[in-house]
C-alpha cells in the first residue's frame, strides 16, 4: 500500500499579502460588508475607514497566522493604556539588549545577610531546593516582596556596572 504523507499546512505568506493589499483599495461601504461577512454582524458606525481596515486586516492574519501570545497581549494593553511618556520607556525598555543565561549559571545575591545562590535550568531557575519559572518568582519566595528579577539580581545593569 503506498504511503500517503500529509504536509503542514504553511499559510502562504504573499497570498496574504496580496489579500491585505486589495482590502486597502476597498471604499468605507465595501470595508462595512466585509466586516458583515467576517464577524457577521453590522461594523459600528462610528469606525473609520482606517481603523475598519486595520481591524478586517489583523483578523486575516490573525486567522492565517494565528493570533498574539499572551506576553505580546498584555504589553500591547499596558501600552495603550498608558501616557506618552510611560509608553515611552515601556518602548525603551523593549530596545534594552537582554542578558541571556545559559543553564548552569550560578546567580548570588546578598539578602538579609545571607548569601543566596541561583542555579540557572534549561527551564526555570532552583533556589533552596525548588524550581521557580522566573527569577521574579525567585525574588519573591526569598524576600516576600514583589520584586522584578533581573533587577534584584542585578542583570538590568550593564556588565561594566555590575558588582563581581
Amino acid at each position: 500500500m503506498p504511503r500517503v504523507v500529509i504536509d503542514p499546512v504553511v499559510p502562504d505568506i504573499e497570498l496574504l499579502d496580496n489579500e491585505i493589499a486589495r482590502m486597502r483599495g476597498l471604499d468605507v461601504g465595501e470595508l462595512r460588508a466585509r466586516w458583515h461577512i467576517v464577524f457577521r454582524r453590522r461594523a459600528p458606525p462610528h469606525l473609520p475607514r482606517h481603523l475598519l481596515f486595520r481591524i478586517l486586516a489583523y483578523r486575516l492574519q490573525a486567522d492565517r497566522l494565528g493570533q498574539l501570545d499572551n506576553e505580546s497581549r498584555r504589553l500591547l494593553d499596558r501600552i495603550g493604556s498608558g501616557s506618552a511618556e510611560r509608553i515611552g520607556r515601556l518602548v525603551a525598555d523593549l530596545n534594552l539588549p537582554r542578558t541571556e543565561l545559559p543553564p548552569g549559571t550560578l546567580l548570588t545575591r546578598e539578602w538579609d545577610g545571607h548569601l543566596q545562590r541561583v542555579m540557572v535550568l534549561a527551564d526555570g531557575f532552583s533556589w533552596n531546593g525548588e524550581t521557580y519559572r522566573s527569577l521574579s518568582k525567585v525574588a519573591f519566595a526569598m524576600t516576600g516582596t514583589r520584586w522584578s528579577g533581573p533587577r534584584f539580581f542585578g542583570l538590568d545593569q550593564p556588565p561594566s556596572e555590575r558588582r563581581p
